[in-house]
């Protein structure tokens, strides 16, 4: 396919793929898409291996990083402020609540978050650390940055320029939209409510013309990505005819071979129907879309204290969905009940478990097919 936006990228396919797993990255890149590593998880010396990684399996291939720096967290001001001291505020009653529902289902306490056993582990998401997991990444051959949460902070923005690579950002409606593109983002990811992870509440149907018609009459020339429940070359055709520039895509990129997701959470993925998402905000303490479970509807029950502020909830979600996931892997049918992760409404179309390669494959092959299916209505 030939368009500005995969002339600008180097890429054959306007395919991006999301994903916390390096293997996926790679693999997407090489089969002409373009991977794009969730750097959230790891810490500078640990990203640098992530991405030595990559240059040495994408054959050269373009790929992007993808971090998240909220634009409004609580204690975003705090200075001196580590995981470990941030722990320490978590009031005893959510740390009750948590180990009642694990021990409820066969698994015995959470522990402690990795970051809360280091005296001085910035807590999760935080805006620092972002800022030096951009250094790290602009020591490898970056081909363009991505921020969710907000609009990027000014010094993101102006790294990117420095290094001549495009800044994108997430926006769910309209305004927000706007207000990237007004802030200097270079490519709007519009991303509809059916999403994975973070997400706001506009569909995509609806919010990916509504954001191209706004830039427009704004004057802004920005490219715009549809994400949102794509997992299909068909839905990505559609997409591209409402004005997008190419799709943004996560949750089909779960159910590979090669995701950082555990194989119980892949047939759970498979066994989905669309209806088995939820938006809750029991995983980051702010709404993300994912896979219904115990643990997600014990959040949303009569019994549960309310989930804490980003970055707090983080600190007791992870730990306890990690030890329900490793116990259910173990054999614990009742740790099953708690295992979840981020993943959208288009959870309904996952028929199998394959190879990511195999997924750029289908798309391209789709979205031909749906090309094709378009230009013979109109013979």
């Amino acid at each position: 396919m030939t368009s500005r936006l995969c002339q600008q990228l180097g890429i054959e396919f306007p395919l991006f793929a999301f994903s916390h797993c390096r293997d996926v990255v790679a693999a997407v890149s090489k089969a002409g898409g373009f991977g794009v590593l969730g750097a959230t998880a790891f810490n500078p010396e640990q990203l640098a291996i992530e991405l030595d990684w990559i240059d040495a399996h994408v054959d050269g291939k373009p790929y992007g990083l993808d971090v998240l720096i909220p634009e409004n967290m609580a204690v975003k001001s705090e200075k001196d402020l580590t995981s470990k001291k941030l722990a320490e505020r978590i009031p005893q009653g959510h740390k009750d609540f948590v180990d009642q529902l694990l021990k409820a289902h066969g698994v015995e306490g959470a522990g402690d978050h990795a970051r809360a056993r280091s005296d001085d582990a910035p807590p999760p998401f935080w805006p620092e650390e972002a800022m030096e997991l951009l250094e790290v990444a602009f020591k490898h051959p970056i081909k363009m940055i991505i921020n969710a949460l907000g609009v990027p902070p000014p010094a993101m923005i102006q790294m990117g320029r420095d290094h001549g690579v495009p800044v994108a950002a997430l926006a769910g409606a309209k305004e927000h939209a706007l207000r990237l593109a007004a802030a200097g983002v270079d490519i709007i990811v519009a991303q509809g409510g059916e999403a994975g992870g973070h997400c706001g509440e506009v569909s995509t149907l609806v919010l990916i013309p509504e954001v191209v018609r706004a830039l427009k009459a704004e004057g802004y020339d920005c490219p715009v990505l549809a994400a949102g429940g794509i997992m299909t070359g068909e839905q990505m055709a559609a997409c591209m005819a409402m004005g997008a520039a190419g799709a943004w895509t996560g949750s089909v990129w779960l159910a590979t071979l090669e995701s950082e997701t555990s194989q119980i959470f892949r047939e759970k993925m498979v066994d989905a129907r669309s209806r088995d998402t939820v938006r809750s905000k029991g995983r980051t303490g702010k709404y993300s879309r994912q896979l219904k479970s115990a643990w997600t509807d014990a959040w949303e029950g009569p019994e549960s204290p309310g989930a804490l502020p980003m970055p707090m909830q983080s600190l007791i979600a992870e730990p306890a969905i990690h030890r329900a996931t490793k116990a259910a892997e173990g054999g614990n049918a009742k740790a099953r009940e708690l295992v979840t992760y981020f993943v959208g409404q288009g959870v309904g179309l996952v028929s199998n478990i394959t190879s990511a390669r195999s997924v750029v494959q289908d798309f391209m092959q789709d979205y031909a097919t749906a090309v094709e299916t378009l230009n013979a209505a109109f013979d």
